[in-house]
């Protein structure tokens, strides 16, 4: 288009080849959209189309389609944040019961525990498109510190506190809810924009930062261990992380005090090297709160033990911290020079020199 401008080309050719250039299928994709429920079809048929990608790569192109026109049709301007509490519509909370991605809610009572007490929050995103169909949504809990573990967060015996008391607000889960949506940015503007309304609703809430799960890090770890020329790993980390394979090792002080000596800083390491071969960040949360321009606070060893955390992580959880007068130098930085925004406390945990290894 551009070479046609500089040509000298009028308006009216100029968007003669722009209309010729668009594939066809957009159109048609346009028009199944204006039918009644049409969008929410779409949505389903571009999840069905996603399962059979590897096998038939030529639809790739289809797939650019649906994903070029809903990431305008569900960009931010046409999203709706709402809170979602014990009074919500059942078929509402029947569907965070189904969607929820990183700690399975097991009955009515799970699910009241995070939604009606005085210190916890929840937030989705809606599209008036999708009627009743949250697209994301985001668990956050009240607390007087940041959590270095998941269980007491979720324990339906808790004690809660009064939202006046609270100094801290913790992202502990988050869900996208339409495998038809993958690849449309939603979990960016919810978590800036949570941060926003708590701002505004408790001032007493200084500190906004997430308690999330590492999903890559065991299965790094396995290759590296296979590694011979590993460089995460050197001979007494690797005898250590024999410990690994024995049942119930979580359960047992003198191992997990041993092995906690050993894994901190193979997960410091492992967050702030390791690279995948394009050179973003190996882990997916990591790829996703650092490129928020959240920082990467704290590593928490056994920080879930639940059969999930332990397969996953062996039971690492994370901290990101989202600074709201950082968050734009911390996205910078990594977008532009690959730097990670590390607290010192992890840079001190890597095995050698963090900085030189892209942390800030």
């Amino acid at each position: 288009l551009e070479a046609v401008r500089a040509e000298g080309a009028g308006i009216e050719a100029v968007e003669a080849l722009h209309a010729a250039a668009e594939p066809r299928r957009q159109e048609l994709i346009r028009r199944l959209n204006l039918a009644p429920g049409g969008t929410a079809a779409l949505v389903r048929m571009r999840a069905e189309l996603l399962k059979h990608l590897r096998a038939h790569p030529e639809l790739r192109r289809v797939d650019s389609d649906f994903a070029h026109l809903f990431s305008s049709w569900f960009n931010r301007g046409f999203l709706v944040l709402r809170h979602i509490d014990w009074t919500t519509p059942a078929n509402i909370l029947e569907k965070i019961i189904r969607y929820e991605a990183v700690h399975a809610i097991r009955n009515w009572d799970d699910l009241r525990n995070r939604l009606e007490p005085a210190d916890r929050r929840c937030y989705g995103f809606f599209h008036p498109q999708l009627v009743d169909e949250p697209l994301i949504f985001v668990e956050v809990a009240l607390t007087e510190a940041i959590p270095d573990r998941v269980g007491p967060l979720l324990d339906v015996g808790r004690q809660p506190i009064e939202a006046r008391e609270a100094t801290t607000a913790v992202f502990y889960s988050i869900s996208n809810t339409q495998k038809g949506l993958a690849g449309v940015t939603f979990g960016n503007f919810l978590i800036k924009q949570v941060v926003e309304d708590l701002k505004g609703e408790l001032p007493n809430v200084q500190t906004f930062v997430t308690l999330s799960p590492a999903p890559g890090f065991a299965t790094w770890l396995a290759k590296e261990r296979e590694n011979a020329e590993s460089p995460a790993l050197d001979g007494v980390s690797r005898e250590t992380l024999a410990l690994l394979d024995e049942p119930g090792w979580h359960l047992d002080p003198a191992k997990t005090e041993t092995l906690r000596e050993a894994l901190v800083p193979i997960a410091a390491y492992y967050f702030l090297t390791a690279r995948t071969p394009d050179g973003r960040p190996v882990d997916p949360v990591a790829r996703f709160h650092l490129g928020n321009g959240a920082r990467l606070e704290r590593l928490n060893f056994l920080g879930d033990v639940s059969e999930n955390g332990l397969r996953q992580a062996h039971g690492l959880m994370v901290n990101y911290l989202y600074a709201p007068d950082e968050i734009e130098k911390n996205h910078e930085a990594l977008a532009e020079k690959g730097v990670i925004a590390a607290s010192p406390a992890v840079r001190k945990a890597h095995p050698g020199d963090a900085s030189a290894s892209g942390a800030a």
